[in-house]
């Protein structure tokens, strides 16, 4: 498996906090050698990523947005780690949300912005399982909120 440290470096990324839950739930769960995490809504360094992907958000900016998700997802399994990322072994499977119009069907677009993240930085062991649904809205008025299910070594 690939070192996501030095990937992370090379793509010139870096991993944000680890957000605090918004309400009456935990970041992860592990059960086994599953490590569960929470759902991960979009933000960056300037707050909060909002719109509606067919109405204010093109699929370029959802898939940045999913991408920021992805982050967010690595940054909650490094927490659950210890903040040791090689005890990751894979990524099994992600569930991505899209705020988005009735008529929007680009879904599995926006998503990928995770799921090439994932592969970027995990290699072979990046390829997972994947859901990519449409949403009416989602909490804060978001653009996407991602969850993920990692396996650990």
């Amino acid at each position: 498996m690939t070192d996501i440290t030095a990937r992370l470096e090379e793509l010139c990324l870096t991993l944000p906090d680890a957000p605090a839950p918004a309400a009456n739930y935990v970041p992860y769960v592990q059960s086994g050698t599953m490590l569960y995490v929470s759902g991960q809504i979009s933000m960056d360094e300037s707050g909060l990523i909002t719109g509606k992907l067919g109405d204010t958000l093109d699929v370029e900016a959802g898939a940045k947005a999913a991408q920021r998700c992805a982050l967010a997802l690595i940054a909650q399994a490094k927490a659950a780690c210890g903040g040791d990322l090689s005890k990751l072994a894979r990524v099994v499977k992600l569930v991505g949300f899209v705020n988005s119009t009735p008529d929007f069907t680009d879904q599995p677009k926006v998503i990928n912005g995770a799921s090439d993240l994932m592969v970027a930085l995990f290699g072979e062991a990046g390829k997972h399982a994947r859901s990519a649904v449409s949403a009416a809205s989602l909490p804060m008025g978001v653009a996407v909120e991602i969850e993920a299910i990692f396996e650990l070594a």
